[in-house]
């Protein structure tokens, strides 16, 4: 992946729903982030996108100028102008040529972002599930992710969100891919970024348990009929000492 380093001027406006107020501490039930954007100088590139708790409700799409929602049913419940994200992105793309010039073109500092792959249910063979990557403290927010199948590309079935904000000013992308486990296919997320000396790559496979051997089902076999054939005997033994102590007693009479 052949990219250049980029200058990034990130412009969110954090609004939170509060709890009532107890006394000095406040404690926020819920967080949400409207109009979250940033626009940076490779490929003259930017995001607007609306968070709550964490989660992505949409986008604007630069290209088609349009908003994205990320379930189709948020759009039942309200809607949003493309048209203002369009602005605020144009706003950034002003402020960050300014922001440019004052720091002497000065390169962003790269992080290496941090993979973990999971799986969305428990693993069961034939039957479909989705496999999750979550990629965290990405900066700048450039990165290419590939899912990988044998070691080779997925091309179906894949998903992915925006760049999520975080409080440290670092990104978070996450990335779906739903598919049918089976025992012959292993899962690679390949991660793409500046801050990483090369691609790197979270493994998965399912975790599907070594049959035993005949020699280990054998001895397993006779251990078992061995402390079977020891609990008859032990309990035999144990029925005769009750009928003897049961005799002895019945036979005595008074002194």
């Amino acid at each position: 992946m052949i990219l250049n380093r980029a200058l990034i001027l990130g412009a969110l406006t954090l609004t939170a729903i509060m709890s009532p107020c107890g006394g000095e501490h406040i404690v926020a039930d819920h967080v949400a982030s409207y109009g979250a954007l940033f626009y940076q100088s490779y490929g003259s590139s930017g995001q607007y996108v609306n968070e709550f708790d964490g989660d992505e409700e949409f986008y604007v799409d630069l290209e088609k100028k349009e908003t994205v929602w990320r379930l189709p049913i948020f759009s039942e419940f309200r809607s949003f102008d493309p048209q203002g994200g369009l602005r605020n992105v144009a706003t950034g793309k002003y402020n960050l040529d300014i922001m440019m010039k004052n720091s002497n073109y000065t390169a962003a500092t790269n992080k290496a972002p941090e993979v973990t792959v999971f799986l969305k249910s428990p693993v069961a063979l034939g039957q479909p599930n989705t496999l999750i990557c979550l990629v965290d403290n990405i900066f700048p927010p450039v990165l290419n992710l590939t899912w990988l199948r044998n070691g080779r590309p997925v091309t179906e079935g894949g998903s992915e969100t925006s760049f999520l904000t975080k409080e440290d000013h670092s990104f978070l992308k996450i990335s779906y891919l739903t598919f049918l486990p089976s025992a012959e296919d292993v899962y690679d997320c390949q991660v793409e970024h500046w801050g990483l000396d090369a691609p790197l790559l979270k493994h998965w496979e399912p975790e599907i348990p070594t049959p035993m051997s005949e020699l280990t089902e054998t001895v397993v076999c006779a251990l078992g009929l061995a402390v079977g054939l020891v609990g008859i005997v032990v309990g035999t033994v144990f029925i005769i000492q009750g009928l003897r102590s049961g005799g002895a007693s019945t036979r005595q009479g008074p002194l």
